[in-house]
């Protein structure tokens, strides 16, 4: 599956004014072509939601998911419509952390409704697309409202790819700077990629069955020749599951060998302790013979001096070589 490379927006920021009116119209966006309507709206509030349910009389139990901050992933479905409840990574700058997009769908035989909680970029760029190309707009709105929702599914699925990817870049940065010995920040990193691996493991681990489910739920809404298309969206979450199953082990190994490594330095730094201690104790106690408050032979002689030194000298050496030769050292 080919991968979309997703241009820029140039964000304005517009002068706020004095006090800021509160709305009285819904924001959204709208497309028609061959009889299939497209509705769009990030990040839905009450007065959106009240004007799509008195248009199209979607359930009230819908109503309230689509205004409800967290659902999980599912399928309802209804004689005329399906409404699907799917979640996506993105990058939350307010926590400088991946989280979970939601993004609620009504499927229908002439329209589908996508409203997600944050701004998907994929499915903001497609709508732009379909709204100024009209080659483009005619080519997926002529095959039905499932085929559309397919290509929306398509490219969200797509934009999963390169989150993965970086957290792969990381991995791949993590095994030579334990070998650097900058334990701290390897530690730092492995937590980060683990808090992003678990939260996209979250994400993608709920929706695999809804997936299945919508591969049989919206065989209605496609074409004979098309209802194989939600089985490619199907393969892409498990190519995306798989990969998150491989980076966990990998993140794993590469914290077992950090921590054996941070082991093993403690263990020759204490190793490095102890012969220092071994080799001091002898030397201590030939100084504390030697220092008694008693009468000791020699005494008075600068002689037996210099021999205390020398032998003190010469069993420090010797145990030194004996550790050496005895490769304890």
């Amino acid at each position: 599956m080919a991968r979309p490379t997703l241009p820029r927006l140039r964000r304005g920021r517009a002068p706020v004014t004095g006090d800021v009116a509160e709305r009285t119209e819904p924001r959204i966006s709208q497309l028609t072509a061959d009889g299939l309507t497209w509705v769009h709206a990030d990040r839905p509030g009450a007065l959106e939601v009240a004007y799509l349910a008195e248009r199209f009389g979607f359930h009230e139990l819908d109503i309230e998911d689509v205004l409800s901050k967290r659902q999980r992933p599912k399928i309802d479905e209804y004689p005329d419509y399906l409404f699907v409840v799917l979640h996506f990574p993105f990058y939350d700058k307010s926590v400088q952390r991946l989280n979970a997009a939601e993004l609620d769908v009504f499927l229908g035989q002439d329209f589908l409704i996508t409203l997600p909680n944050v701004e998907l970029l994929p499915v903001t760029y497609l709508f732009r697309r379909c709204e100024d190309d009209a080659e483009r707009r005619a080519d997926l709105f002529s095959k039905g409202s499932g085929y559309l929702l397919y290509h929306v599914l398509d490219d969200l699925f797509d934009y999963c790819f390169p989150i993965l990817d970086k957290i792969g870049t990381k991995l791949d940065a993590i095994e030579p700077a334990i070998f650097e010995e900058r334990s701290e920040d390897v530690v730092r990193d492995i937590s980060n990629a683990k808090q992003e691996l678990i939260a996209y493991r979250k994400i993608i681990k709920p929706e695999r069955a809804t997936l299945r489910g919508l591969e049989r739920s919206t065989q209605r809404f496609l074409p004979e020749d098309l209802d194989l298309y939600f089985d490619d969206i199907v393969d892409a979450a498990e190519r995306i599951w798989d990969l998150l199953d491989n980076y966990k082990e990998v993140i794993e190994g590469l914290e077992s060998t950090n921590e054996s490594f941070i082991s093993h330095k403690q263990q020759y730094r204490l190793q490095i302790l102890t012969v220092v201690s071994v080799i001091l104790l002898p030397l201590t106690l030939i100084a504390s013979v030697f220092g008694m408050n008693v009468r000791v032979p020699g005494e008075g002689s600068l002689g037996p001096f210099w021999i205390l030194v020398g032998l003190m000298v010469a069993l420090g050496v010797g145990l030194l070589a004996l550790f050496r030769w005895r490769r304890w050292l």
